[in-house]
């Protein structure tokens, strides 16, 4: 156990799907994973463990922002063993590209948070997914065919809604940013820092470059249903 874990360490698979919404999780275990079982609920965390076509998977939650996926994160790689996390999350987006329910797959994630400072004593202003499991995610989009955006994202440590707008987009605009959501870059120094893997699979639920209508949050759920599938299908890969 850890402070923020009860499962014992068998109880945890090698390969986490991670969502931040803990009814996400449940979602995921009740309507995807075979004989699927409660692992953690400390502070309603929620984390399952179960079988996919014979997989053993792990979904946990996140909660919201770096510190929180920061916790649950380092934890598992940590003390649990876990190998691979692959992200699943919703997302904004500047990009006049990006339509909502696009899935985007981050190849890197920059940030001007301090996360990195403190878990690898360096100073840097993006942090790459894994190029290997990036690869077997795209496959499985393709398998599926499902169209995957690749590219670069920006983790925020503030709702996109309550930011100054006119800077936001002139940011965005720079660096071609496919998408805003306030984990990966966290997970991503923690996977460098261990030397595991780490991807982020995102479904854009609201863009501020158009009108189209923002996904309200009692039909997110299912409507992540196709990145759920993917992250999926490319941990049995």
């Amino acid at each position: 156990m850890t402070p923020h874990i009860e499962s014992k360490k068998e109880d945890i698979a090698e390969v986490v799907i991670m969502p931040g919404d803990p009814l996400r999780a449940k979602y995921i275990a009740e309507n995807y994973l075979e004989d699927a079982k409660l692992i953690n609920k400390i502070r309603n965390m929620y984390g399952y463990t179960g079988f996919y076509k014979g997989k053993k998977i792990t979904v946990f939650a996140s909660g919201m922002g770096m510190p929180s996926i920061g916790i649950y994160a380092y934890e598992l790689f940590r003390f649990y063993d876990v190998k691979k996390i692959i992200r699943i999350g919703s997302a904004g987006s500047f990009n006049k590209n990006i339509k909502v329910s696009d899935i985007v797959l981050a190849n890197s994630s920059s940030s001007i948070s301090s996360y990195d400072d403190f878990m690898i004593e360096k100073n840097v202003t993006h942090m790459d997914a894994t190029k290997e499991l990036n690869e077997v995610i795209k496959k499985s989009a393709q398998e599926l065919n499902l169209e995957l955006k690749e590219g670069r994202i920006i983790t925020s440590d503030v709702f996109d809604h309550y930011v100054d707008f006119d800077n936001f987009v002139a940011l965005h605009e720079k660096h071609n940013y496919l998408a805003v959501e306030m984990e990966a870059f966290a997970l991503f120094v923690l996977a460098k820092k261990f030397k595991r893997e780490a991807s982020c699979l995102l479904t854009v639920v609201d863009t501020h470059n158009s009108n189209e209508a923002i996904i309200p949050p009692e039909k997110r759920e299912k409507a992540l249903d196709d990145m759920i599938k993917i992250a999926l299908e490319a941990i049995i890969k």
